[in-house]
């Protein structure tokens, strides 16, 4: 069993220096390349959805690569109604306004009603059809972050959610930056609401240049990351609605230069016009362009960023005036993309999601929700629990940030109690036996590669898969009996070992 564990750590997280990591991985930056099949289809489906199912494959198989990248590009052509009803029922909340929330929720109920949107952001990442689009609302919660749950914004965040991130993901970033720039949660987070003339607070000014457009090799100098500051004085609240307003008498007037931006600021009243016209800079940005381009590359391709395919991506960037579905489906087409094949891990959150969509796990039925509380503390477990992270620049997306033997029996540990149905039990979920094919193998040796086929959609190596032979007491050419042991409650092992493998861990 040695063999499959140590192959499971290179992909789940143990240190290098444990000296788990296969020889042929460690001596290069592609570190699952030799676990998954080449089919440009599955690769895809690993980058550009939560994980593949035998659905969606054959959805890919059916419609073409090109017109499949297309279709989710275009989420509002895609029929999702079915889950759209079923989430409504379970989060009615979702559609209330700012003013609702303060009206109807008491202030013990902050802290559970901002994990319910997390708990929402789990459904929709496992059972949603408009996989690309979660991915991406995943991505820009990520770079325009505001940490969630958290007190300063109980009362905006699912707000900012809908109307910032979700309504503009796969829209203009420039339309996204001046949305969130104005956004009660936003402002609330990085202070800017407080922010004014005789007291100019310098965190959102700063965090705007060096997280949300330029990036810390922007260019910029201090002077200019203060004067990011001044322009965006007055952008604040109204002290009972705790709406958006512009307060011309809290705005600093006087000229200010950031990054070849320069405006003469002469009024109080203009004020907010500079700061738009500023924002709307920032957004086109030749530097901005290059941040989220990198960024991108970071999301789908590798840990490595190629400097002239990101100038590439950029440059589309700037030629569709910010749009970010061309940037995406030129990425998504491209060779680099193409050649990238296991050159990525999953995350923490990324790898429960793909095991319940494998799995076959489902929602609950009417307005339940215990299933998907379970789960949202299994994520926060693993600290990995969408909108959680507690810095300002969001959970990090490289590999080597979730490498650690404590994440590693983290995931071994969901991934048996998902195999096993332990903990969600809540939530239905098919047999193991519906894993395997209606005509059952002959032996346990096809057991575990009809096993294999299904879950990671292609046979493993023949070493890792005598490990789970012997982990069974089995031998592969011993005659398969479907009322063993090995084929009933000792089949969750063996598919949490296959799970826990490599052949699993890459997105």
């Amino acid at each position: 069993m040695l063999q499959l564990v140590g192959a499971a750590g290179a992909a789940g997280g143990l240190p290098l220096a444990s000296g788990t990591l296969p020889a042929r991985a460690a001596a290069s930056s592609r570190p699952g390349r030799d676990f998954v099949p080449p089919s440009q289809q599955l690769h895809l489906l690993r980058r550009a959805t939560y994980g593949p199912t035998p659905a969606s494959l054959a959805a890919i198989k059916r419609e073409g690569t090109v017109a499949w990248v297309d279709q989710q590009l275009s989420p509002g052509s895609m029929d999702d109604s079915t889950f759209q009803k079923q989430l409504r029922a379970k989060f009615p909340w979702l559609a209330w306004s700012i003013a609702d929330v303060m009206r109807k929720v008491p202030e013990g109920g902050r802290w559970p009603f901002m994990t319910e949107l997390s708990m929402a952001a789990i459904a929709r990442a496992t059972w949603s059809e408009r996989q690309l689009y979660e991915v991406m609302c995943e991505f820009w919660s990520n770079h325009l972050h505001i940490t969630c749950p958290s007190d300063k914004v109980w009362f905006a965040r699912h707000h900012y959610d809908a109307t910032v991130i979700r309504k503009h993901a796969l829209g203009r970033f420039e339309d996204m930056l001046i949305a969130s720039a104005r956004h009660p949660a936003m402002l609330t987070f990085l202070n800017n609401a407080e922010s004014s003339r005789d007291n100019p607070n310098e965190n959102y000014g700063r965090e705007l240049l060096e997280l949300h457009t330029v990036g810390i090799e922007g260019g910029y100098d201090e002077k200019e990351m203060y004067d990011s500051a001044l322009i965006l004085t007055g952008f604040t609240l109204h002290p009972d609605t705790r709406l958006y307003r512009y307060d011309s008498y809290a705005h600093h007037t006087g000229p200010v230069k950031v990054l070849g931006f320069e405006d003469a600021n002469p009024t109080q009243g203009g004020g907010e016009d500079v700061g738009l016209r500023y924002l709307s800079y920032l957004a086109n940005h030749p530097s901005t362009a290059r941040h989220l381009s990198r960024k991108l590359w970071l999301r789908f391709i590798s840990d490595e960023p190629d400097e002239p395919f990101v100038d590439e991506l950029a440059q589309v960037y700037l030629d569709n005036a910010t749009a970010i579905a061309p940037v995406l489906r030129h990425l998504l087409l491209s060779d680099a993309f193409k050649a990238s094949v296991g050159d990525k891990l999953r995350r923490p959150f990324e790898d429960v999601i793909a095991t319940l969509r494998l799995l076959g796990y489902e929602q609950e039925g009417g307005s339940r929700t215990d299933g998907l509380r379970t789960l949202h503390w299994m994520v926060t477990e693993i600290g990995h629990a969408p909108f959680a992270w507690g810095l300002v620049d969001g959970y990090p997306d490289d590999g080597i940030s979730w490498l650690s033997a404590g994440s590693t029996l983290n995931r071994w540990n969901r991934h048996l109690a998902l195999a096993a149905h332990w903990g969600a039990d809540e939530l239905p979920m098919p047999s193991l036996r519906s894993l395997l094919p209606k005509r059952l193998p002959r032996t346990y040796g096809s057991m575990i590669d009809a096993l294999s086929r299904r879950l990671v959609f292609r046979t493993i190596e023949s070493h890792h898969k005598k490990a789970i032979l012997t982990f069974l007491g089995r031998r592969a050419s011993d005659p398969f009996d479907r009322e063993d042991a090995a084929a009933t409650y000792r089949m969750a092992p063996a598919v949490a070992l296959i799970l826990d493998s490599p052949y699993h861990g890459v997105r």
